[in-house]
């Protein structure tokens, strides 16, 4: 953990001071943080708030070179020695910010019954190394903010190429070592995101929606000249899989039932090398050469009962492997169950670390922020096996390796103490005249809007004479 600080400083190219206490005061602070302010008031911060926000907002940080450190640092593994990555998005909800730049709208659920609502705020995709077992630790290793009108899964993918090339140059993958396993929720497409990191030592897991429909490979040249004696040109695609119909889906290639503690029995069936049919409008409108065949293997996930007692729906996955044995659908569906750990982290992000709280105007600021909070995160999970568990007379007591973020942090004060502190002391200043009394603002922040897409995938920008109070015309 002190080398990580040490390393985590040298990449403070401005005001670095300042930025490490504020990553201090993030993790010494008693209970949840509410307001940014308050940390200036943490005895880990020992500058003024004046300070703290000039570091927001005009500090530097070299985040290729914290990328590479957090990609050297140790990382949780699964059974088989296997790197198992999760991509998410999270966002940063900023609906009265008209200030701020660079906002898009955010896909949010659980404001209501059934209810999903599009929200402006600052969409940020994280990618994190899990764990095995139940647990609310991941290890985060990057995070990018998305543009607004930007192709997520272009994105994604350049954000997991950067990753992956920066574990194996770390030594975290090396050849002969089991191909990176990279999860992915229902949002993604999985098939085209496998194709864009072409060459890389990574499989693709993800979950496909159930409304889908697959395609089986096209018959072999003897098989079509059996089938249609008088000739024809060969399809390049099989019959369909449709995901609502068990009628189409034939015999599967291997079957899995495993009994589970909460959910009874789990019932896997895998059917190998279906893929989808790829048309040119949308995603694949600039591809120049032939549409590609993108075979991979399909799992349906059905258990016997749900914890909460709903209906216990079936899940479909997506993985980009082929010839899939009873093991490898094994690990791909408890891999799958293992994304959502990194919901505990984002939970901790904005109620524990106060990742949301901020009321910041500049991107970049937001940018810098969201990078402390995973730097504090880091230092949590470094500092997992030495924190003591200061636990409340209400809670039950746990095992020292089994602590929580949460309660990792409520007793890093006194590992805090013990670590050395790279960041120099800070200098006697005077504060500045301020604005004259009795004088008001003569300079309006800009406004901004908010980021959309049209059909025709170009960024929506409103016309120069639009007139307030009246509604833009509909273009898409």
């Amino acid at each position: 953990m002190s080398c990580f600080r040490a390393d985590f400083y040298d990449c403070l190219d401005g005001r670095g001071d300042a930025l490490f206490e504020l990553a201090d005061a993030l993790l010494c602070t008693d209970g949840p943080v509410k307001t940014l302010v308050d940390l200036s008031l943490s005895p880990a911060h020992r500058r003024g708030h004046g300070a703290m926000y000039g570091a927001l907002n005009k500090g530097r940080l070299d985040v290729g070179r914290l990328r590479r450190t957090l990609a050297g640092l140790p990382l949780p593994r699964a059974a088989d020695g296997r790197l198992v990555l999760a991509v998410d998005v999270s966002p940063w909800l900023r609906p009265d910010a008209a200030t701020a730049p660079d906002r898009s709208f955010c896909h949010t659920y659980g404001r209501g019954k059934d209810e999903h609502r599009m929200i402006p705020g600052w969409p940020y995709s994280v990618v994190a190394a899990l764990e095995t077992g139940r647990t609310s630790w991941t290890a985060i290793l990057d995070t990018a903010r998305l543009e607004p009108g930007v192709d997520v899964a272009a994105v994604t993918a350049v954000q997991l190429r950067y990753v992956v090339e920066g574990l194996i140059a770390a030594g975290q993958w090396r050849k002969g070592d089991p191909e990176i396993l990279v999860v992915l929720d229902a949002g993604y497409d999985a098939p085209r995101i496998h194709h864009l990191l072409a060459g890389l030592p990574v499989r693709i897991l993800g979950r496909l929606r159930s409304d889908r429909v697959m395609r089986r490979p096209a018959p072999t040249r003897a098989e079509f000249a059996l089938a249609n004696p008088a000739g024809g040109r060969p399809p390049k695609h099989g019959g369909e899989f449709v995901f609502g119909q068990s009628d189409t889906w034939g015999e599967e290639q291997a079957v899995t039932v495993t009994d589970t503690r909460l959910y009874g029995k789990v019932t896997a069936r895998a059917w190998d090398r279906l893929h989808p049919r790829l048309t040119r409008p949308g995603a694949w409108l600039d591809h120049a050469d032939e549409l590609p065949v993108i075979d991979g293997t399909v799992i349906r996930l059905s258990v016997e009962r749900l914890p909460s007692g709903g209906v216990n729906k079936p899940v479909w996955l997506w993985w980009s492997g082929t010839g899939a044995t009873p093991a490898d659908v094994d690990r791909c569906w408890q891999s799958f169950l293992r994304r959502f750990d990194i919901e505990h982290t984002f939970r901790l992000f904005k109620q524990t670390l106060g990742w949301t709280k901020p009321r910041l105007r500049s991107s970049e600021a937001a940018d810098r922020w969201t990078w402390l909070v995973i730097v504090a995160h880091t230092q949590l999970r470094l500092a997992r096996p030495l924190a003591a568990d200061l636990r409340r007379p209400w809670e039950k007591r746990v095992e020292s390796n089994k602590l929580t973020p949460a309660r990792v942090r409520r007793g890093f004060r006194n590992l805090h103490v013990q670590s050395p502190t790279p960041a120099r002391a800070p200098k006697p200043s005077r504060p500045g005249p301020g604005r004259p009394l009795g004088s008001r603002n003569s300079r309006s922040a800009t406004r901004h809007d908010v980021g959309r897409v049209l059909a025709t995938g170009e960024a929506y920008t409103r016309p120069a004479h639009h007139k307030k109070g009246t509604k833009p015309r509909r273009t898409g």
